[in-house]
């Protein structure tokens, strides 16, 4: 067995409605597809999280990608989600979409495993339960049987996962 990896439950599924991230509310821009280098400012001015979604990507046979780089200049953090649904997204795998990141929107493992995780929970508005491995946090983690954090989002129909913990009790 490889060395255990410890890192977050990832979010399985983020459904969110769009916030214009010029809004002094905004928290979540859903759907991150053409946004200008303004807009990138604008989301970062208001903590505003981009969500990435390469499964619809992939689907629609879009051409069209996320401004990672704008994103990435202004600290926009990024989200990746499945999108799951009949009409754009059919993808129910959390660790396809995050390699398809990888893949499509040129993320690095260690953005799309923050994509799924601590920025996963901070578009839902969870970040001050879950996201991170912090006191006083919800002990919500996977152990991952692999030699580094690369490995997780790398193959494609694998999962390196060990077990799974909730709450702190292992459940899987």
């Amino acid at each position: 067995m490889k060395n255990l990896l410890l890192f977050l439950l990832a979010i399985l599924c983020c459904s969110t409605t769009p916030i214009v991230a010029s809004d002094d509310s905004a928290e979540v821009q859903e759907q991150c597809e053409s946004e200008s280098d303004e807009d990138c400012e604008i989301m970062a001015e208001h903590g505003t999280v981009a969500t990435l979604l390469p499964g619809a990507f992939y689907c629609l046979n879009e051409t069209q990608k996320p401004p990672v780089e704008s994103l990435r200049k202004h600290g926009v953090p990024m989200a990746v989600a499945t999108d799951c649904n009949p009409g754009s997204s059919p993808v129910t795998s959390l660790l396809l979409s995050a390699n398809m990141a990888c893949n499509f929107f040129a993320l690095t493992a260690e953005e799309s495993l923050r994509g799924i995780t601590i920025n996963a929970a901070k578009a839902l508005g969870l970040s001050q339960d879950v996201g991170s491995l912090v006191p006083g946090m919800k002990a919500d983690l996977v152990a991952w049987d692999v030699e580094s954090p690369a490995e997780i989002v790398y193959g494609v129909g694998h999962n390196p996962c060990h077990s799974v913990y909730r709450n702190g009790i292992q459940i899987r």
